[in-house]
């Protein structure tokens, strides 16, 4: 099998979307030939396509910032932010429903697969969110993977989102860069007070976060406001852009001023509301506790998966697979001379074990950070065995800013921007090195670089810009656990089968996540339920172990998604290989999946099917 590199660079494709001109409705068109209709038709659906994109970044403008289209026409928005009000979400809503009817209305006839594949997730998504936004609280994510329904909490909120934004993506490469960044500064207090008003909406109805989240999230929110008042925040971050771009710091001195004066003001106003909460809430993990919790969380899960499945039937899927995993774990555990207690207790054994640990402090920071590096250095090298269509990602490995660390996951990645100047990047919590072994590392670099996010997303970028926008949970997750499983088959712990066993483990740990999500949300577990279900049952560690619960608990539903999602794309590669038999290719099928985009798992299945059809021809 020949193999090729995409042929449209990100210039390319840019100059493409920046072509084309606004949707028009009305007006009088010259009737096409009748040889022109596809053409037209197909011409159509793409400028539809570009409008809704568009449509959708006016109301989340740090987006095209982060995939690099806030240039020419639409570079008015790298001075905008999204407005946080209920008046601001409101209209969103409104426009996803208007262009959900477009798009829904568009006829298909003549139109090529992949475009009619780009209308049917548009129309996904938008059907998704709006029933989100039909709920009389929380967060909606518009293609995206974060179901929260308190919308200030430990992970949540631009109080965490803002600063991370501003000093990892915001360029500032000239004057009008530098207008920007103050532009958006100024709109900051008005974000936050719009947060604010929806907490307390949210309060009035009963709808107040666990104690423990809580908890967490006054330290964090007392650090930041502690930042701003020494321009830790903002105009640190600005000076030195400014400083390397050669230019006068009076921009930094406006954001200090910003910062530590009006963004902090309307940081103490967050801080009132998340204590006067605190005041009230109960340690009740779940949202079987809160008001409309029952229909929250049925959508959270619907949108994590994209699936029709309940509560039930993804916690017994859960344990099913679990199982299963323990099975293939055991034999090793056997092997390397573990052979007393149940498959949680020795990977509980294993974990202390000091061949496995990394140093204490900086000088196991360090460690990590080269181990990482080692091993994405052989993952790239092997992917011209796995895929005929290659990408090269623009990736680098960055430690989890300190003031998050304590409320985020082990690590986190995702790919860059669609321009190509931002990188994918890799996030690592550093906050202690128990956090990781030598033998899980490996498998967690995997997932979050090569094949896992970082590379998925270098493809999605080469989609029109709406499917660069759009993403589904259930394939984001399940893609970079298939690239896991992909390293694994590529020899990655060849000599070293207790690297297997890590891996083996992180599959067991998404399974878990679908027992302990469904759990927490649907069957009254407490919180120390959850977290004695991972470490007893899976061995896993008590420090991984207390963050990862406390996510489940602000994002609920979207833990479900990892093995669900890995389940389906392996289930369809199973399908071809049965139906295809000799003719079917590795390679071929993993085009066919990372190639048809981000999408929700009934279109990944329309997806493999016409790779069968095209491979049996």
């Amino acid at each position: 099998m020949t193999q090729h590199t995409f042929e449209a660079t990100r210039r390319q494709v840019l100059a493409g979307l920046g072509a084309t001109t606004a949707l028009t409705l009305g007006g009088c068109v010259p009737t096409p030939r009748p040889e022109g209709i596809a053409a037209a038709q197909r011409i159509g659906a793409e400028r539809l396509l570009e409008t809704v994109a568009y449509n959708l970044l006016e109301h989340e403008p740090e987006r095209a910032t982060s995939l690099g289209v806030d240039t020419g026409r639409y570079a008015y928005l790298r001075g905008k932010i999204e407005d946080q009000s209920p008046a601001g979400q409101d209209a969103y809503a409104a426009t996803l429903r208007q262009d959900l009817e477009r798009v829904a209305a568009y006829s298909r006839e003549g139109l090529d697969s992949e475009t009619v594949t780009n209308l049917d997730v548009v129309q996904s998504a938008y059907e998704l969110a709006l029933d989100g936004f039909a709920l009389p609280y929380g967060d909606t994510p518009v293609g995206n993977w974060r179901t929260a329904p308190y919308v200030v909490i430990q992970n949540v909120g631009e109080y965490l989102a803002m600063p991370r934004f501003m000093q990892s993506t915001q360029k500032v490469e000239n004057g009008d860069d530098a207008d920007a960044y103050i532009e958006r500064l100024e709109a900051f207090p008005a974000s936050l007070d719009g947060e604010l008003a929806r907490i307390r909406e949210a309060r009035g109805m009963g709808v107040v976060p666990p104690s423990f989240l809580l908890d967490k999230a006054i330290v964090q929110m007392e650090q930041t406001i502690a930042s701003a008042g020494k321009g830790e925040l903002f105009a640190d971050d600005l000076r030195a852009k400014l400083n390397a771009a050669g230019m006068p710091e009076s921009h930094a001195n406006r954001a200090k001023i910003l910062e530590s004066g009006v963004i902090a003001e309307a940081l103490e106003r967050q801080l009132t509301e998340l204590r006067a909460e605190r005041e009230v809430a109960t340690d009740d993990p779940g949202m079987s506790a809160r008001p409309y919790g029952e229909e929250f969380y049925n959508w959270a899960l619907r949108s994590s998966t994209t699936t029709r499945l309940t509560p039930d039937e993804v916690h017994k899927q859960g344990l099913e697979e679990l199982e299963a995993l323990h099975a293939r774990m055991d034999p090793i555990l056997r092997k390397i001379g573990y052979t007393e207690g149940s498959v949680g207790a020795r990977m509980t054994a294993l974990s202390q074990d000091p061949r496995y640990k990394f140093a204490e402090g900086d000088a196991g920071r360090a460690e990590i950070m080269d181990f990482i590096a080692e091993r994405i250095d052989w993952i790239k090298a092997q992917m011209p065995r796995a895929f005929n269509t290659l990408v090269d990602p623009n990736l680098e490995v960055v430690r989890i800013p300190v003031a998050e660390e304590a409320g985020a996951p082990g690590a986190y990645g995702g790919a860059g921007s669609k321009d190509g100047t931002i990188p994918g990047r890799f996030w690592i919590n550093l906050r202690t090195t128990e956090l990781h072994r030598k033998y899980d590392l490996a498998d967690l670099t995997y997932h979050e670089t090569i094949p896992g996010h970082v590379w998925e997303g270098e493809y999605s970028n080469r989609l029109p810009l709406i499917r660069s926008i759009l993403a589904f949970n259930p394939f984001s997750e399940g893609w970079a656990l298939y690239g896991e499983q992909l390293a694994d088959e590529l020899g990655a712990y060849d000599g070293f089968e207790v690297g297997q066993l890590g891996y083996l483990q992180s599959l067991a740990f998404r399974a878990c996540r679908m027992v302990v999500d469904t759990g927490l949300h649907a069957k009254g577990w407490s919180r120390e339920q959850g977290r004695q279900f991972f470490i007893q049952r899976n061995g896993s560690k008590p420090e991984e172990v207390q963050s990862e619960v406390d996510r489940y608990c602000s994002w609920p539903g979207q833990a479900t998604g990892y093995k669900l999602g890995h389940s389906r794309i392996v289930d369809q590669r199973q399908r071809a290989q049965a139906v295809l038999g000799d003719a079917y290719d590795l390679k071929a099928f993993n085009d066919a999946v990372i190639l048809g985009g981000n999408v929700p798992m009934d279109v990944l299945e329309k997806n493999v099917s016409r790779y069968i059809a095209g491979a049996s021809a």
